[in-house]
């Protein structure tokens, strides 16, 4: 056995969850995971998650790279094996090492249910790098990765059902599985599901890549340290071999299968549409609560929205806006680029700030051609336009506490968090008919009185204003308004209720995989959940 079980008497691992007989075992595998390493919304899902599918009796355990910001002692880490060598694919070493020594070291984060992370420790490839990305030897790196989680299930420790896997860096795994089973009885029943988080292939342009160096993802997989294993495209391997495909909402994955949002893969999406599905993230209730959330100035609930108006004039005092709570305040949080839809923003602000009698927020960094403009309106528009142009991880949550409007014009959105989490604290969304923010936002209808948003189809200026002037009419009428913030504020986008849906998920990659070996067909995965 390539490296070794480390069971010292004074290491002991105390908190290892005990198998149970027909338990759904998950081994989920990701490039980050928060708090250990915090680069985007993947590693709050690998956060998240997990810990709902273990509330619903799921024996699920996280697998990433110990980074050089995880420190052993901050999170009591213990070594479970020692020495794992991993080949590289090329036992010859004509390209570089034959493989590389790694260990394995694992701890539990006591949350609402245990979180069990394995560590891939290399001092080279992960130890001596404080950032999850940005080296060009990513595809090394997370290639390593990928291997070494097919050499731990080697040794024994945990072998799950299904890894679920997450974007390019994992999407080498599915491959290696797929190869695995050729040879391995073991892997021949273990399933793979990968989720796209975002359509990113890899540290190579795959769209500008020569016919000499297009990558048809059925050949071998090079060498790490071969020049051709840098173009050989990941997420399209890990499309073309996992037994399912997710992405983080319904309507994305279907986007992913037009030119438009798909790229250089929506012919491959669509013809493995079969296996492609999409489920919207969660947020997090007992973070993000305004019913109990000390960073805003009062509290409230949906059945109780008092407490807005102290949150509101808080708002207006901290972006020294004009203290009067009868005047909408639109709101921008989060990324400022092109992506956010935000050109639409550029062409039409001036337009409503000096025909409306509006103020407007925006906090956020980004392009700078966004940056100017939101200084320039500031100047312009004392007392109507504050700003925050940089990162904060305090104010999102004052801005959709005061804030009436938030603005997601997206050019494209995947999954659309900050729809949720602007929903959840009462801030009504304007938003465009794409991605997740069209399964998440329901329009507003004021005939039946139904509709947590206001909703735009087209990426125009023209379809941008029609709907903001439609959402600052409705907020004229405070009775019909109220009542489209408490919708948006009740809407369920809890991680339990993600869980179960990925619970079903897994059951379809199970009946999958099982289809495919022929290993008792007939079996439910239901009755494996406990």
């Amino acid at each position: 056995m390539r490296g070794s079980i480390y069971h010292s008497s004074d290491r002991k691992l105390k908190k290892m969850p005990q198998e149970r007989s027909g338990q759904l075992k998950i081994l989920f595998v990701s490039a980050e995971v928060a708090p250990f390493s915090r680069e985007g919304g993947l590693s709050q899902v690998s956060y998240f998650l997990p810990q709902a599918l273990r509330r619903q009796g799921v024996d699920v355990r996280v697998f990433t790279p110990k980074y050089g910001t995880v420190v052993d002692q901050d999170y009591d880490l213990q070594m479970l094996v020692e020495g794992m060598e991993v080949p590289t694919g090329d036992p010859e070493g004509k390209h570089g090492p034959s493989k590389l020594i790694c260990n394995v070291k694992t701890t539990s984060l006591d949350t609402t249910a245990p979180l069990y992370v394995y560590f891939l420790e290399n001092r080279e490839y992960y130890e001596l790098r404080n950032n999850v990305y940005g080296y060009s030897d990513d595809h090394i790196r997370f290639a390593l990765l990928s291997q070494a989680v097919v050499e731990f299930i080697k040794t024994g420790e945990f072998v799950p059902d299904i890894i679920h896997c997450n974007d390019w860096h994992t999407g080498y795994l599915v491959n290696m599985i797929h190869h695995e089973r050729q040879t391995n009885p073991k892997f021949a029943k273990i399933a793979t599901l990968l989720s796209i988080h975002n359509l990113y292939q890899g540290n190579f342009n795959f769209s500008r890549a020569s016919q000499m160096d297009y990558d048809d993802g059925k050949s071998p997989l090079a060498p790490f340290f071969a020049k051709q294993f840098q173009k050989q495209n990941a997420l399209k391997r890990g499309i073309m071999f996992a037994d399912r495909i997710n992405t983080v909402s319904e309507k994305y994955a279907r986007e992913l299968m037009t030119e438009q949002y798909g790229g250089e893969l929506h012919k491959l999406l669509k013809e493995l549409r079969g296996k492609l599905s999409g489920i919207l993230n969660g947020l997090d209730y007992t973070e993000f609560d305004p019913a109990t959330d000390t960073i805003i100035k009062k509290t409230y609930t949906p059945g109780d929205m008092a407490g807005r108006i102290a949150d509101k004039k808080d708002l207006q005092r901290e972006f020294d806006l004009d203290q009067d709570p009868n005047v909408p305040i639109i709101g921008i949080s989060g990324r400022l680029d092109r992506q956010k839809g935000l050109d639409l923003v550029l062409e039409t602000i001036e337009f409503l700030l000096k025909e409306l009698n509006v103020q407007l927020v925006v906090m956020g960094s980004g392009e700078e051609d966004y940056v100017r403009l939101f200084e320039k309106l500031e100047k312009e528009y004392p007392g109507r336009v504050g700003t925050h142009l940089m990162p904060d991880f305090i104010l999102p949550r004052k801005i959709f506490a005061g804030a009436d409007i938030i603005l997601m014009p997206s050019y494209y959105e995947p999954g659309g968090i900050v729809a949720i989490e602007a929903m959840r604290y009462g801030a009504v969304p304007v938003a465009r008919a794409t991605g997740g923010l069209a399964d998440i936002v329901e329009d507003f209808d004021p005939t039946t009185k139904k509709g947590t948003g206001f909703i735009f189809k087209e990426f125009s200026k023209e379809s941008f204003i029609v709907a903001v002037v439609r959402a600052l009419e409705a907020y004229k009428r405070q009775e019909s308004w109220k009542g489209i913030v408490k919708r948006a504020m009740s809407q369920d986008y809890s991680w339990d209720n993600v869980a179960s849906k990925y619970i079903d998920l897994y059951g379809r990659t199970l009946d999958f995989r099982r289809e495919a070996t022929s290993l008792n067909p007939g079996s439910t995965y239901r009755q494996r959940v406990v």
